[in-house]
């Protein structure tokens, strides 16, 4: 069986841990942990029954695939020997903002190296995740990548020169309906209802709307389409956020998110 080796035991590797174990890809005994001054590697291991290593060498040794799920800062303070561990390893990296150039400076000798930018959903299998190798990626390293992509959801394989977009929208995403879903909920509050009331209807109302856009098959526009009659309630709410170009608005955001993105990726 494959064996699975983790750097960083936070939550999102937590979730994909959870993922591969609930889908019977990994065994808790094929998968390893080990995390930095403080006790998440130790909780996940006793939350899930993987194995935490008390060294790089007895972590990445008999293991198949590395998976980097520390803070990008972090990997600045990986001790030497770990660019020797790797030698001939799959790594897939999840650090956020690290370029596949940087990730080969510090993994040389890896077989290959995958970038992956997922989202907070991936915690409860409903992310999305955009990737790019560094080389052509063998049928049987992709079979792998697969395996953990899918215990996060669903994957797209994109141009690293895509990463930064792909960053801007579904990587920071959720943070903007996040937003979306409080700014209705005060709405909500502001016309008259309780605050509960108002919460439950705006977070009921993106689920629903999100589950029926990606059912339907349709496009959003269509959807929309389907609720606005001439001059009823929909049209005139619509009618203030075309006033307020609300597209233009998303739009900036999400371009000041992709340029923080190539930033921020230029820093490291």
């Amino acid at each position: 069986m494959t064996q699975w080796a983790f750097i960083g035991a936070g939550a999102m590797a937590g979730a994909i841990v959870r993922g591969l174990i609930a889908a019977n890809t990994a065994s808790p005994e094929a998968i390893a942990c080990i995390g930095g001054n403080d006790p998440t590697a130790a909780n996940l291991a006793r939350d899930t029954g993987i194995r935490a290593a008390r060294s790089f060498a007895e972590l990445i040794g008999s293991a198949d695939v590395i998976v980097v799920a520390c803070k990008p800062q972090n990997l600045a303070d990986l001790p030497a020997e770990v660019g020797e561990l790797t030698a001939d390893k799959l790594i897939i990296s999840i650090a956020a903002g690290k370029r596949l150039e940087t990730l080969a400076r510090i993994f040389p000798n890896a077989r290959n190296i995958v970038r992956v930018m997922p989202n907070t959903p991936a915690q409860i299998g409903a992310g999305i995740s955009g990737w790019c190798p560094l080389k052509p990626i063998s049928e049987s390293d992709r079979a792998l990548l697969l395996y953990m992509l899918k215990a996060m959801g669903r994957a797209v394989e994109v141009a690293e020169s895509d990463m930064d977009a792909v960053t801007a929208v579904s990587g920071s995403g959720p943070a903007y309906v996040f937003e979306f879903a409080a700014a209705l909920r005060e709405a909500g509050i502001q016309v008259g209802l309780p605050a509960d009331t108002a919460a439950l209807l705006a977070q009921e109302t993106l689920l629903g709307a999100a589950r029926l856009l990606a059912r339907s098959g349709e496009a959003p526009e269509t959807l929309r389409d389907r609720v606005t009659s001439p001059n009823g309630t929909t049209y005139a709410a619509l009618q203030v956020l075309a006033q307020r170009d609300f597209r233009g608005l998303i739009r900036d955001a999400v371009t000041a998110a992709r340029d923080r993105s190539i930033e921020l990726s230029a820093e490291t």
